[in-house]
C-alpha cells in the first residue's frame, strides 16, 4: 500500500507538466486554425503566419519549463540556460538559419524589391518569382529558377530595375578616321529606331587604335528588357552600315591585303513579309510574370482596404453604397489573387 501511494505521489508531480504540454499543443492548434481561417483570403499573409507560430512555439516551450516538477532554483537555471543557448544560437547562426530569417525580415521591411522585379545580385541577373522567410527565388533569362539565401541578398549589392524605366546601353569601337560628331548623330538616331526615349552618346575611351562609344536610351517598358538590349545593338549595326561606316578593327588591314574600296558591310537583305517574333521575355520569365501579376493584385487589394476604411468613417447612403461596391471589387480581386497563387505554385 505504501508503495502504491509513493507511485501515485510521484505520478501526481508530473501532472502539471503533462497538463502544460497538452495545453500548449491545444493552444498551438487553435492559433494555427484561427490564423488560417482569418487569413484564408490573404495568401500573402504566409510570412506573418510563420513569424507568429514561431513566437508561439517558443512561448509554449517556456510554459512547459515553468511547469516542470523541479525546485525554483533549478527552474531558474533552466531558463538561464535557454537564454544563453538562444543568445549563442543567434550569435553563431547569424550567417545561416537565423541570419536568413533576419535578412528576410529586412527585405520585407525595406521593400527594395518585390516579386516580378528585375534584379542583379553579384553575377546573378533575373526576375524575382518568390520572396520567402529564408530564401528568394529568381528566374534567369534562360528560364531557370535560382534559389538565393536571403542573407546573400542583403550582404551583396543588389541592383533593382525601376518599374518606371531603365537605361539601356550598347558599346561600339570605331576608328579615329570617323568624326565623332557624325558617330554621335548616327547612334542617337539608332536609339529612336530601337524604340528608346531620350537617347544620348558618350565617348568612353580613347584607345590606341579606336574610340569606344556608348549609346544609351530610356526603356519605359522594363518587361522587354532582354529584347530591348538586342534591339538596340541591331539598330546600331543597321545605322552604322547604312551610313557607310565600317565596324572593324584597324589592325585588320595589317593582317590581310585588301583593296582600298573594300567595305565590310553586308549586302542589304531583301525585305520579307513581317512574321510573328517570339519575345524572349515571354518564354524566359513566365513564372516571374505570374508573380508580378499577383503582386499587382496585392497592391490593388491594399489600396482598396485603405479606401474602404476611410469610407466607413463617413455617414450617408453614398458612403455605404461606395463601401459595398469596393467590397465586392475586393472580393473579386482576392479570388483572382488566390487563382494566381495556385497557378504560381503549380
Amino acid at each position: 500500500m505504501d508503495l502504491l501511494n509513493s507511485y501515485l505521489a510521484a505520478a501526481s508531480r508530473f501532472l502539471p507538466v503533462l497538463g502544460a504540454i497538452l495545453a500548449v499543443a491545444l493552444g498551438l492548434f487553435l492559433v494555427d486554425w484561427a490564423l488560417k481561417r482569418r487569413w484564408k483570403d490573404k495568401p500573402d499573409a504566409q510570412f506573418r503566419f510563420q513569424l507568429i507560430m514561431l513566437a508561439m512555439t517558443f512561448a509554449g516551450l517556456l510554459v512547459i519549463i515553468l511547469a516542470l516538477p523541479v525546485s525554483v532554483e533549478t527552474r531558474g537555471q533552466l531558463l538561464s540556460l535557454i537564454g544563453i543557448l538562444l543568445t549563442a544560437a543567434i550569435a553563431l547562426s547569424s550567417t545561416t538559419f537565423i541570419g536568413n530569417i533576419m535578412a528576410g525580415i529586412m527585405l520585407r521591411v525595406v521593400k527594395s524589391a518585390r516579386p516580378g522585379d528585375f534584379i542583379t545580385v553579384a553575377e546573378l541577373t533575373g526576375r524575382i518569382t518568390e520572396m520567402d522567410l529564408l530564401h528568394t527565388e529568381v528566374q534567369t533569362e534562360f528560364r531557370d529558377l535560382v534559389t538565393v539565401p536571403n542573407l546573400y541578398m542583403v550582404t551583396q549589392p543588389m541592383q533593382v530595375v525601376r518599374s518606371s524605366g531603365t537605361i539601356i546601353t550598347a558599346e561600339v569601337s570605331l576608328g579615329y578616321d570617323v568624326p565623332h560628331s557624325k558617330v554621335c548623330k548616327i547612334l542617337t538616331e539608332a536609339t529612336v529606331q530601337a524604340a528608346l526615349k531620350d537617347g544620348f552618346v558618350h565617348v568612353r575611351q580613347l584607345g590606341d587604335f579606336s574610340i569606344t562609344y556608348r549609346v544609351a536610351g530610356l526603356l519605359q517598358d522594363v518587361k522587354s528588357l532582354v529584347s530591348a538590349r538586342s534591339r538596340l545593338r541591331e539598330a546600331v549595326l543597321d545605322a552604322l552600315h547604312a551610313a557607310g561606316i565600317e565596324i572593324v578593327s584597324p589592325n585588320f588591314m595589317n593582317t590581310r591585303a585588301l583593296s582600298d574600296d573594300k567595305l565590310f558591310i553586308p549586302q542589304p537583305a531583301p525585305k520579307e513579309a513581317p512574321t510573328k517574333v517570339t519575345q524572349a521575355e515571354d518564354v524566359a520569365f513566365d513564372k516571374a510574370e505570374e508573380a508580378a501579376s499577383a503582386e499587382e493584385v496585392r497592391k490593388s487589394i491594399e489600396q482598396l482596404d485603405t479606401e474602404i476604411l476611410a469610407l466607413k468613417d463617413r455617414e450617408g447612403e453614398a458612403a455605404v453604397a461606395s463601401v459595398a461596391k469596393l467590397t465586392a471589387r475586393r472580393e473579386r480581386l482576392v479570388q483572382k489573387l488566390k487563382t494566381a497563387e495556385e497557378q504560381l505554385k503549380e
